[in-house]
């Protein structure tokens, strides 16, 4: 279980989040609601080690604590970041940028397994092996990006805004493989502006305002909650549900 608790990050003067907690088990998705500038981005920044944090917090995953950890022996821990923007290697080809998620000591045994469950899950980015990563689409770019992360072999992997910029057809797609990566044993934690697809799949939700949690509970009560539907949802939301294609 990831569990994060009095978790602070200030930019100057401004404090981007106070004293966040949160927790994710295996197995498990995860979202997180919030307006622009809420500070989600920071939150799983901060967790993944990549942004300075103020004295005071905890994070540990399955014990072992990460709070002290520069953010390449976190991975190393467990936990992988899919960044907003995917963060890809555009000059390298599909199988060279999987080869690089495979990088950390933790993922070297059953990295074959592991890419072919990869590929299971993602045929496209076996299609498209020697193909270099900037000449893909939008979408397909975006499974690179989560495949990449899915080879370091986490327990946790968090994944900021994966639907941006993508068509519907690709927007499913996608929520669909997420629910997938979640029956293999993955949590997933996701910060995702589609708040009514994101809280779809998930099992809870919490709610970011101005750096502070505000609340947090099931997806679905979030869903039926009036303040929830005004803020995020734009009103009542029907019960279609997440089927694969």
């Amino acid at each position: 279980m990831l569990d994060v608790a009095n978790l602070s990050v200030a930019y100057g003067q401004h404090r981007a989040l106070d004293g966040v907690a949160l927790n994710i088990e295996r197995g498990e998705i995860v979202t997180i609601l919030g307006a622009n500038g809420a500070g989600k981005t920071s939150l799983l920044k901060a967790i993944a080690g990549m942004v300075p944090t103020l004295p005071g917090k905890r994070v540990t995953l399955d014990g072992h604590d990460l709070a002290p950890l520069a953010a390449h022996d976190i991975v190393e821990r467990g936990l992988a970041l899919v960044p907003e923007g995917r963060g890809i290697f555009g000059d390298l080809t599909v199988k060279e940028n999987l080869l690089l998620g495979a990088n950390p000591k933790r993922a070297r045994d059953g990295e074959a397994a592991r890419q072919k469950q990869l590929f299971d899950m993602f045929p496209r980015l076996q299609e498209r092996a020697a193909q270099v990563a900037r000449t893909m689409s939008g979408g397909e770019q975006q499974m690179l990006a989560i495949g990449r992360a899915l080879m370091s072999n986490p327990v946790i992997l968090l994944l900021d805004e994966p639907s941006l910029g993508l068509s519907p057809a690709m927007v499913h797609e996608l929520f669909v493989t997420l629910r997938r990566i979640r029956e293999t044993g993955v949590g997933l934690l996701l910060v995702e502006q589609n708040a009514q697809e994101s809280l779809r799949i998930a099992d809870r939700g919490y709610v970011l305002e101005n750096g502070s949690i505000v609340d947090h509970d099931t997806a679905a009560s979030l869903r039926s909650n009036p303040a929830v539907q005004r803020a995020y949802l734009g009103g009542p939301v029907t019960s279609r549900p997440i089927t694969p294609q």
